[in-house]
């Protein structure tokens, strides 16, 4: 952590903003000497902390985002709110990352709206790593892309990729592309044009990815359109929610089921927390020209302190600039669909 980086942090964001926000701060800076913070909320709640810690600053708002406003409306009329606010200062260079845990929408928003895409980029995309049995899977897209055309998905496996290796640390990533069967020929129309154009173009392709290969360890990047990323992403968490009320309730049934349960409590805490999203920080909005992470809307201030965390790997780690240097420009999309994509061109006419 020798890189010193400055992280531009939503002090509102999150269920319960400020206090944890804050707390999650304090141990972020106190974990990484080479940290400066922009803390971005109302002067009431950020003026205080900033004076009491070193490496901070102040940048004050008057507008906030709530979790259920129209995320590109939100941003274009609260320009004065922490997550544009933030976004602002990663463009105009005063930081070089962003987090928050508020709206997901309104950072996929401001991050494309404010920050802008790397030149190329198509459509950008959130990857959630998942806890998979032996080692952790991007799932990449997870939500901010529902209608995709298959070079999409071709830049956001070469973006997973870029990640795979600069984050998770894995020196060859294999991708998988979601499907319902392991042959080339299955799934929908799209599924199958999208398995030509990954097993022509990527290097890493290793083919289609069932749903019970997911959570297998049988791939390092899983690549989707962000509908159905999303459904599976919820579904795993649900699922875990649920199971782990189960064997709460069986484990409460009996005297002799209770002794039992007190002796794995330790190993179902490190269970519980390896399953849990906030234990890896945030999800990246990989495609944006500055280090975009977003947290959970209910983290703790040890998730905040993650997410800074990964923030500030994601910018020493030099990923937006590997990526803008590696995966496939416009031209993919002009190539496969014979020429530009409807999309390409507006980023300076809709920033905000």
């Amino acid at each position: 952590m020798s890189d010193a980086v400055t992280v531009a942090l939503d002090v509102l964001g999150g269920d319960f903003a400020p206090d944890v926000v804050l707390d999650g701060a304090a141990q972020a800076l106190e974990a990484d000497e080479n940290l400066t913070l922009l803390l971005c909320g109302p002067k009431e709640a950020v003026e205080g902390f900033a004076a009491e810690h070193e490496r901070c600053e102040a940048v004050f708002t008057t507008q906030n985002i709530e979790m259920g406003e129209h995320p590109v409306r939100a941003v274009r009329t609260k320009k004065d709110s922490p997550i544009v606010v933030g976004c602002r200062l990663v463009a105009e260079g005063r930081a070089q990352g962003f987090f928050s845990a508020g709206s997901t929408g309104a950072c996929l928003s401001a991050g494309t709206l404010v920050i802008g895409r790397i030149k190329g980029i198509k459509r950008p995309a959130l990857g959630q790593i998942i806890p998979s049995y032996g080692k952790p899977t991007l799932l990449i897209d997870v939500g901010a892309n529902a209608d995709c055309k298959p070079e999409y998905l071709l830049q956001f496996a070469e973006m997973g990729v870029v990640y795979a290796k600069r984050i998770m640390g894995v020196e060859n990533p294999q991708v998988g592309l979601l499907n319902i069967g392991a042959e080339e020929t299955k799934g929908s129309a799209f599924s199958v044009s999208c398995h030509k154009l990954l097993a022509r173009k990527l290097p890493a392709f290793a083919g289609n990815c069932e749903g019970g290969d997911l959570l297998a360890s049988a791939f390092d990047v899983v690549v989707c359109d962000g509908f159905s990323g999303n459904i599976c992403l919820k579904t795993i968490e649900g699922t875990a929610q649920a199971l782990f009320k189960y064997m709460k309730d069986a484990m409460m049934s009996s005297l002799a089921t209770k002794l039992g349960a007190a002796l794995v409590k330790s190993k179902l805490g490190e269970l519980k927390a390896k399953l849990s999203p906030e234990t890896y920080g945030g999800t990246p909005l990989l495609g944006v020209d500055g280090v975009c992470i977003v947290g959970h809307g209910s983290s703790n201030a040890t998730a905040i302190q993650n997410g800074i965390a990964v923030t500030a790997q994601n910018i020493r780690s030099h990923v937006v600039d590997v990526i803008a240097e590696t995966v496939h420009g416009a031209d993919v999309g002009a190539a496969e669909e014979g020429g530009e994509s409807a999309d390409e061109g507006t980023e300076a006419k809709d920033r905000v």
